[in-house]
């Protein structure tokens, strides 16, 4: 059976709460970073995120589980590859952003919000969410203003954790109101 776009979306959309446990789980991997360029250096911010980055899937994947969704999408799902094809992008740009930081640590932060940025717009077709647009676009939009400002660790490091907390409870909340609709 050939499972149409918008069925792949809605199975997404079911299996990881509409992606906002991942969204909250990388605000805490931001809010993370930021109080280790607040408290230690902004070198071990930069490390702080890399590694808090490692974690993003499965604290979401736990979050999917405690608030009830199943973690997962159904065996068949096209969009289960673009889903893959999105990290490795993602985890291919990371060198790009550590070596940047190398040269010029105060741009590490609003690097990794516009890598970030460009994969969440990759989500608006995994979920179907315009949302994902809007947040894609807030943090790409956050790192190219910060980038100039030569902002510190900790204020990059903070904004990227402000944005996806914020959009991350509201997709909770957009997920919350798409399951009663469907009722």
């Amino acid at each position: 059976m050939t499972m149409t776009v918008a069925h792949a979306q809605s199975d997404m959309r079911q299996g990881y709460y509409s992606g906002a446990t991942g969204i909250l789980a990388s605000a805490l991997a931001w809010f993370v970073a930021a109080g280790v360029a607040l408290l230690a250096s902004p070198e071990k911010a930069v490390w702080a995120l890399l590694v808090g980055g490692v974690f993003i899937h499965p604290v979401g994947l736990l979050l999917c589980k405690l608030l009830g969704s199943r973690g997962g999408h159904e065996k068949g799902n096209p969009l289960g590859l673009l889903a893959g094809a999105s990290t490795f992008w993602l985890i291919f740009c990371l060198p790009i952003a550590y070596l940047l930081s190398t040269r010029q640590p105060s741009l590490f932060f609003p690097a990794m919000l516009l890598i970030i940025g460009g994969r969440y717009l990759v989500f608006a077709t995994l979920y179907g969410m315009r949302l994902y647009w809007v947040l894609g676009l807030a943090l790409a939009g956050t790192g190219m203003v910060l980038a100039p400002l030569n902002a510190t660790a900790f204020a990059g490091a903070l904004a990227g954790a402000v944005v996806e907390a914020v959009f991350g409870i509201i997709c909770l909340a957009s997920h919350r109101q798409w399951v009663r609709s469907a009722r």
